[in-house]
């Protein structure tokens, strides 16, 4: 029983290890306690910023290349050997020319027929990405809070079960519960216009077109504030419909940049918008196929509203329009105007 189990410590095959590593994201580590031998993949040299065997597999070389600050969430030598080990842990590590990757560590003590713990092995993946991603959010929630409580402005997003992920802020200045907010967004609005506005909206809503409204609504301080409201359908390049994203901001303002909203309004433009488009521009079909890099025939079917509307095509057509001076205005009753500049 104990030959089976030290067996179990050996890595997969060089086949299933290349398959594995071969996009330099994860690695393999092993330690045997009887006779100290410790063995690393050449993908955990690469995770580590090392040469593959050009340096001894230790557990001391692994502790000191991870950050200072996450050193502590290691297991000590004492604890492993006790069979004592967290099953994953996230740390930073430094490689030797600075750069910093973070790494997701699994761990799972093997023991004897006895119960005696006899070797480590461990798995590691870089999960830098995530992380950065995960940071990025928390950093662009901490932005959208703070535009909130400083301007009353928020852009929101509505996924297919109709719940609206919305700032926290908007609860504090509102003194509503955020989840009741996310469920039930006209909460905010004054009961007087608060149906008719949720009317209109909700028909948008259905016929996955643009809206855009205007509501006073009572902050938590007594004020009553008149806010303009828009939100518009979110499609993925195959023409799935996703959701909605939508912006909120004080009447008395002006609009700000639809920055992260464009792409929404330029799925709302339809062939008919195009044609005005063109039409304002002087422009044969050709030349809009020219200016954004389209086939004719795609921006025949962009024209005649055969394209769905998740198409990339629509938005390189949108763009080029709007190089060249054409403007996609969305106005109150649901419907976007084309303006030249």
């Amino acid at each position: 029983m104990f030959h089976t189990a030290l067996s179990a410590l050996t890595f997969s095959s060089g086949e299933f290890l290349t398959l594995t590593e071969s996009r330099g994201v994860s690695g393999a580590w092993s330690w045997i306690f009887a006779g100290e031998e410790q063995v690393w993949s050449p993908g955990f040299y690469r995770l580590l910023g090392l040469v593959p065997n050009a340096a001894k597999a230790r557990y001391d070389l692994l502790l000191s290349l991870i950050h200072p600050e996450d050193r502590h969430l290691m297991p000590a030598l004492a604890d492993i050997r006790q069979g004592h080990v967290p099953r994953e842990v996230i740390v930073r590590v430094i490689r030797t020319n600075g750069t910093v990757r973070t790494l997701s560590l699994t761990m799972e003590v093997r023991v004897s027929a006895e119960g005696r713990p006899v070797a480590l092995n461990g798995t590691a993946l870089d999960v830098s990405d995530r992380e950065q991603l995960a940071r990025l959010r928390q950093e662009e929630r901490r932005r959208q809070s703070a535009l909130y409580l400083t301007e009353h402005i928020a852009t929101f997003s509505m996924g297919l079960d109709r719940v609206r992920d919305i700032p926290f802020a908007v609860a504090q200045v509102h003194g509503l519960p955020l989840e009741e907010i996310c469920a039930e967004p006209y909460l905010l609005i004054v009961p007087e216009e608060r149906e008719a506005f949720r009317a209109a909206a909700e028909e948008q809503i259905e016929r996955r077109a643009f809206f855009q409204g205007a509501a006073h609504e009572r902050l938590a301080n007594g004020e009553l504030w008149h806010f303009r409201i828009l939100t518009m359908p979110v499609w993925d390049p195959d023409g799935t419909y996703l959701g909605r994203c939508g912006l909120k901001y004080p009447v008395r303002n002006h609009a700000p940049p639809l920055v992260g909203l464009h792409e929404g309004l330029a799925h709302s433009v339809t062939g008919h918008h195009l044609r005005a488009a063109r039409a304002l521009l002087d422009w044969s079909m050709m030349d809009l196929a020219q200016a954004s890099g389209l086939s004719h025939s795609t921006v025949r079917r962009l024209e005649e509203d055969s394209e769905h509307r998740g198409s990339r095509s629509r938005l390189h057509a949108v763009e080029a329009l709007r190089r060249a001076g054409v403007r996609f205005i969305p106005m109150d009753d649901g419907t976007v105007a084309v303006a030249r500049v």
